[in-house]
């Protein structure tokens, strides 16, 4: 019969793909939404390009994972029940925003939730205050980058191609645009896709530290990295259609070249934050560089109703998972 303790590690690990398959679904429709919107590519054939891609982008790197796994709240004080709790609280609710069509943000989800069940186990000093700090402040300029530059790239586009006709144009888009929704996907994988693989290392670490009896540097293995890599691939391959209505289609009307726009401006973002180990949300990110591409047209262009909706959900996703991974840690612990 199994030990309590693996049991616990076993569906950590299956709570953890669960998240990373949620990831996929939610997100997809970063990459393929603006491509599906401007039919530059058919809705099968654009899924198909995100989740190839996005599982060699979460092939590639681990700061993310190490962030995530070990920068938010020390090993070393977490339990398994704790860490079952953030990745519980995080799943619950990506996947009940996927059911209402909202693009909420998985990376917020997953951090805010091992925030919560951190401090329910190990009190406020617990946390790891600098990276906490730098891991919001990355979360929170990345809308604002994304916006702003998405606004400035179109604004250039517009006077670079200001003698070319409509058409031609239109042209030039939906081959730019295609190429651009490629490395965003990849991009994804490469900062979301790690998200998962941070989450397992620390179940593992904190699961042989309980057996050995004795502290274990948390490390990122083939297995994991693989595991989770699949996993999102899959997720990203079956699609969360309703948030890609509501990402590429309800936000503002968007041209191939427009896509092009915010999809560029949204892989330079993303890879920044990667390259610094940071987590940001792709959701975040793709749809503020949707809306600052749309408002080089008139703000009007872009509708606000929609984008409130989306707002309210980012802002909700912080207390909300923070506190589940809170109770369900105290819940568990309570009747362990």
């Amino acid at each position: 019969m199994l030990e309590p303790e693996l049991i616990i590690l076993i569906v950590s690990i299956a709570l953890a793909l669960a998240y990373a398959y949620a990831n996929g679904m939610n997100d997809a429709a970063n990459a393929v939404a603006t491509v599906i919107s401007t039919r530059a590519l058919t809705p099968v054939t654009a899924i198909i390009m995100g989740a190839t891609l996005n599982f060699g982008g979460a092939m590639m790197g681990t700061a993310v994972a190490k962030t995530i796994g070990k920068g938010i709240v020390n090993p070393d004080l977490m339990t398994q029940y704790a860490v079952l709790s953030a990745i519980a609280a995080s799943v619950i609710w990506v996947f009940f925003a996927t059911r209402l069509g909202l693009p909420v943000s998985v990376s917020h989800s997953l951090v805010a939730a091992v925030v919560g069940s951190g401090v329910a186990v190990a009190g406020w000093d617990g946390l790891n205050t600098a990276v906490v700090v730098k891991v919001l402040l990355a979360l929170a300029l990345s809308p604002l980058l994304g916006f702003v530059g998405g606004f400035l790239l179109m604004i250039l586009l517009f006077w670079v191609l200001r003698r070319r006709t409509p058409a031609a144009v239109n042209a030039t888009g939906n081959k730019l645009q295609i190429l651009s929704a490629a490395f965003l996907s990849f991009s994804h994988g490469r900062n979301d896709g790690q998200n998962a693989m941070g989450i397992i290392a620390l179940a593992w670490v904190v699961y042989q530290t309980h057996r050995l009896g004795t502290p274990q540097e948390l490390e990122i293995t083939s297995w994991m990295i693989l595991l989770a890599s699949i996993t999102i691939g899959l997720g990203t391959g079956l699609g969360g259609w309703k948030v890609i209505r509501t990402l590429g289609m309800r936000v503002t009307r968007l041209e191939p070249i427009h896509g092009f726009a915010a999809n560029t401006t949204a892989v330079a973002v993303i890879e920044a934050a990667t390259s610094f180990g940071m987590p940001v949300s792709t959701t975040h990110t793709s749809a503020s560089t949707i809306m600052g591409v749309g408002a080089t047209r008139r703000f009007s262009a872009v509708r606000w109703g929609v984008t409130r909706s989306i707002g309210l959900a980012w802002l909700v996703t912080y207390p909300v998972c923070l506190i589940l991974g809170w109770v369900i840690s105290k819940l568990l612990s309570a009747v362990s």
